[in-house]
């Protein structure tokens, strides 16, 4: 079984930063592929970014890219998305996702086998 924790949301004005992070249980996080996803509410959970097990390999959704970075640190265990420019429409509840063993990355919520509880960012205009 597999834990995820994430931290650092919270509120922020229009412009900001925030970074994000995910602590992970399990003593293979290193074979874990990566995603963070976020939820804003009446829609659907979308993909945001993700990083496969070795970190060579990265996914943005276009309305995050060159403002969002995916990072980890095996030997922490933990992931982080660092958010930078923030828009009002960031505003969401962003969760990370784990993918035990998973060969390059998952970019939908069906690839992805166990999810943290989320956590809320909201981005004042």
């Amino acid at each position: 079984q597999v834990q995820l924790v994430e931290s650092g949301g919270g509120l922020v004005q229009a412009g900001g930063s925030l970074r994000l992070s995910c602590a992970a249980s399990g003593r293979t996080f290193s074979s874990y592929a990566m995603g963070w996803f976020r939820q804003a509410p009446g829609k659907e959970r979308e993909s945001v970014a993700a990083m496969s097990w070795s970190g060579s390999s990265t996914y943005y959704a276009d309305f995050v890219k060159g403002r969002f970075t995916i990072s980890r640190d095996n030997a922490k265990k933990t992931v982080y998305l660092q958010m930078n420019s923030l828009k009002p429409e960031d505003t969401a509840v962003y969760y990370c996702a784990a993918s035990p063993g998973r060969l390059g990355l998952g970019t939908t919520v069906g690839e992805y086998d166990y999810w943290g509880q989320g956590t809320q960012v909201t981005v004042s205009s």
